[in-house]
């Protein structure tokens, strides 16, 4: 299974297009969490969802794109296909 990091900025929004988005795209199957190793989740950084599946990195960010297109902004998106990740700092949920 491929684990997937996705950031979508969207442009001279507010917070009620985040929270647009973010409903956007957990019904899309992203997440605002990650879990450690360890089994420990953690809240990611505002605007980066973590998404885990068999799609590819295209399917992905069409799907990102998908969501974040229901919020009606400008809006840009990048994925990132992981093979591990470290972090620091994040906010234990």
């Amino acid at each position: 299974m491929a684990a997937f990091t996705t950031r979508v900025e969207l442009h001279r929004a507010d917070d009620d297009d985040y929270e647009v988005l973010h409903a956007a795209m957990e019904r899309r199957g992203f997440s605002r969490q990650i879990t450690s190793d360890g089994g420990k989740t953690y809240h990611l950084p505002t605007a980066e969802y973590n998404y885990s599946g068999s799609k590819t990195r295209d399917q992905v960010l069409d799907l990102a794109r998908a969501a974040a297109s229901e919020t009606n902004r400008k809006r840009a998106v990048l994925v990132t296909e992981s093979n591990g990740r470290s972090w620091s700092g994040l906010e234990q949920v």
